[in-house]
């Protein structure tokens, strides 16, 4: 089912901080993720899946990337009505600042969400991974005749902190709202689910708003959704929540990055590209199968366009373009590949290792962004939770060591605890 009078608003978010370095020469929804995706194909595709298809991608920070490819991927020919659309951070004759926040990003948009003329705005974040069919959530809410619907998943006590947490009547209107408690006592008032696994009702930060009611929830200086807006509109406007019981995950930190690419390996993860009925779009780039030779491979995602020799790989994700030399070990470890192939490259330095991983290198615990450059014979191992480390060449953020995109590591280099 097609819905026209929807507009898909995703928020690109701001610097990225909690992913750098991953973020530093990109917006957080362009990172890579699953070896040829990148975040934001998640919430385009569950638009597009669920037959909203007019999209809009708000950006600001490090966005050319994030601005290359959607421009290169979601296409719409002439006989089509949908679209989607980059919404840019701009200084303009009422504004001249920055993007402030979630919601302070939707009101500088104002206009542009309007001269669209939805019956209801979809606010999505470019971060998360998940699959769902707005539909249900879009009958529910006209259905309810509500002015917001929030979508909320069950909550364990130890995720309580990160999340919006609500309170839901019967009818499954939204009573009080409190972003991210850490006080025992107003976690315990929150406590509102039968499940001692999970006892709270949390946000996903997706709310489906009348357009009319959003202009007037943004009419105030609130510049968060979650810690200001909807919690402002319990008071004044119908508020409910959408249950959503399925995978759900906030690809917010380098670590939870790390483990729910890992998780994409598995032989039945939670999360599964193989869906043919709600399928993840992302830029078709036309890469030959990839070349193996006497190669050992266990829960290992292989993307297009790999050369791999003589190595072994365990739980990891080997992105597009990737080249692994001889006699390397890789496991529990994430490698994002290649913009392009050695006989293309750009960034090349004398004396510097080919792109890829040389060698009889042991790799196990990292990730390594696009482009890299690893040598022969380099170690690289994890380093205890919470070890945070900056060495311009690498890096470790929560014990994961992050190789930067266009990285090099020397041979012969080691790292590790």
């Amino acid at each position: 089912m097609v819905h026209p009078d929807v507009l898909g608003l995703i928020l690109g978010g701001g610097r990225g901080a909690r992913l750098w370095p991953l973020t530093k020469l990109r917006a957080k929804p362009a990172v890579p993720i699953g070896g040829k995706y990148r975040l934001v194909d998640i919430p385009l595709s569950n638009c597009l899946n669920s037959g909203i298809q007019r999209i809009a991608v708000l950006t600001q920070f490090n966005s050319v990337s994030l601005h290359r490819h959607i421009s290169q991927t979601y296409h719409f020919d002439f006989f089509h009505s949908g679209w989607v659309q980059i919404l840019a951070a701009e200084q303009t004759f009422s504004s001249e600042d920055w993007y402030e926040g979630t919601a302070d990003a939707v009101r500088k948009q104002m206009f542009e969400i309007e001269v669209a003329d939805p019956c209801d705005v979809l606010i999505l974040a470019g971060d998360h991974l998940y699959r769902m069919d707005f539909s249900g959530l879009i009958e529910t809410h006209r259905s309810l005749e509500a002015d917001v619907t929030v979508v909320v998943k069950p909550v364990s006590k130890t995720d309580a902190s990160r999340f919006g947490i609500l309170k839901m009547a019967g009818d499954h209107s939204v009573t009080a709202f409190v972003e991210k408690p850490k006080d025992p006592a107003v976690m315990k008032e929150y406590t509102s689910r039968d499940d001692p696994d999970f006892p709270f009702w949390g946000s996903m930060g997706i709310y489906l708003i009348k357009t009319h009611i959003l202009r007037e929830l943004l009419d105030s200086d609130h510049d968060d959704f979650g810690g200001d807006v909807i919690p402002a509109a319990i008071d004044s406007h119908r508020v409910y929540g959408f249950p959503f019981d399925d995978y759900w995950e906030d690809i917010g930190t380098i670590r939870s990055f790390f483990h729910a690419n890992l998780a994409l390996a598995q032989p039945n993860p939670d999360f599964n590209f193989h869906d043919h009925d709600q399928p993840i779009y992302t830029h078709p780039r036309f890469l030959p199968g990839s070349r193996i030779y006497d190669v050992r491979l266990d829960c290992v995602k292989l993307a297009d366009g790999c050369i791999v020799e003589g190595a072994e790989i365990t739980n990891s994700i080997i992105g597009i373009r990737s080249v692994i030399g001889d006699d390397v070990l890789i496991r529990d470890t994430v490698m994002m590949g290649a913009d392009y192939y050695e006989e293309e490259s750009k960034y090349k330095s004398p004396g510097q290792p080919p792109l890829g991983i040389g060698r009889g290198s042991r790799i196990r615990g990292a990730i390594i962004d696009k482009n890299a450059c690893v040598g022969e014979n380099v170690l690289i191992e994890p380093f205890p939770p919470g070890t945070e480390i900056d060495e311009g060449d690498w890096f470790v953020r929560d014990g994961v060591v992050v190789i930067p995109k266009h990285g090099v590591i020397p041979d012969g280099t080691r790292i590790g605890a």
